[in-house]
């Protein structure tokens, strides 16, 4: 097993068995109810979680956030996500292709097209690669090899402070960026890994030509508790403590993000698990909405265990629409229903 191969079974076996959810920070859907209508004028049976993400429709708004690849146990795992996307008509985004770029021989381990001809198929590279002798071409071969319909860029960079092989240098990667969008033919997005997006940020990405933004906030999985279990540097994994309740909640990030860039195609993340919090993501502002770490355990265990889950989180979402009354997920992004507690 190579070094890259080691580094994405570890963060599976860690993500499975260690304590690496964020500590003291929410993901701020907590602080949201919807009101209750207890007169819905609806039929529960005419509830359609169909929607459209970047002209493409899709059968339901929910993603299976980015996750892993480059191994043989995460082979086994893309492939179950992917038929279990394509059966329930989910979209699915890959975790980073850059190890299938570097050695073919870990192309396998990202194509999921085979399994999920019909659903949006996102792949993933890491924007700080750019500094690091990644280019356009090399991105065009990740989406190559997984067939995708876009290409999200992701950042961590506090993740990459952390981890023993990390790469440090952000510098100027806007500018790159902006090329990259400018260059290939496929809409273009930008996520972070679970620290959150802020206004800021979100408008230059935007002006610098993404079609949309994964807001991956705080609240979930904490990559610097992730990458404290991997290295042997103590003074790294005491340091790590500190920033375990680092970033913006996913609340934030979404109602923020979608108030300063209204045109942007925007993604929800960060500590999702249920289809209440997938409908207030989209309540807030969110087009889609990610689910990552909740869905790793059921897909490594078995195809049928996935669906349950999957079937478990859609059923929440039509649910949560019928008690206040909504049949369309349009509707559910417009309703006054969801209120913040005081």
């Amino acid at each position: 097993m190579n070094e890259t191969e080691k580094r994405k079974t570890e963060h599976i076996r860690i993500c499975l068995n260690e304590q690496v959810a964020a500590q003291g920070i929410q993901n701020g859907l907590e602080r949201y109810r919807f009101r209750h209508n207890a007169l819905p004028e609806i039929n529960f049976d005419d509830i359609e979680l169909g929607t459209s993400f970047l002209g493409a429709r899709i059968r339901t708004p929910l993603l299976m956030s980015s996750m892993t690849g480059g191994s043989e146990l995460a082979g086994v795992i893309n492939e179950r996500l992917a038929k279990a996307a394509q059966r329930r008509g989910w979209s699915l985004g890959v975790g980073s292709v850059r190890a299938a770029v570097e050695n073919r021989d870990l192309a396998s381990t990202f194509q999921v097209r085979r399994f999920a001809p019909d659903i949006p198929v996102i792949a993933n590279i890491g924007a700080v690669q750019f500094n690091y002798g990644f280019g356009i071409d090399d991105c065009m071969s990740a989406v190559n090899i997984t067939e995708a319909d876009m290409l999200v860029l992701h950042l961590n960079s506090m993740q990459e402070v952390f981890q023993p092989e990390g790469n440090t240098s952000f510098k100027g990667l806007l500018q790159q960026i902006e090329a990259l969008c400018s260059a290939l033919p496929i809409p273009i997005g930008v996520k972070e890994v679970g620290w959150g997006i802020d206004t800021d940020t979100a408008k230059r990405l935007y002006n610098a030509g993404v079609s949309f933004i994964d807001v991956a906030g705080a609240g979930g999985t904490s990559w610097s508790q992730v990458e404290k279990f991997r290295g042997d540097d103590v003074v790294r994994q005491a340091a790590a403590e500190a920033f375990a309740d680092w970033g913006i909640p996913t609340a934030n990030c979404i109602r923020e993000v979608r108030a300063a860039v209204p045109e942007v195609a925007l993604i929800g993340s960060g500590g999702i698990s249920t289809g209440v919090d997938a409908a207030k993501a989209i309540a807030l502002g969110a087009d889609l909405v990610g689910i990552g770490r909740s869905l790793l355990a059921a897909a490594v265990e078995s195809e049928e265990a996935l669906d349950a889950v999957l079937e478990r989180i859609e059923l929440e979402l039509r649910i949560a629409m019928f008690g206040i009354g909504v049949e369309q997920i349009e509707d559910l992004r417009h309703t006054p229903r969801l209120v913040r507690l005081e």
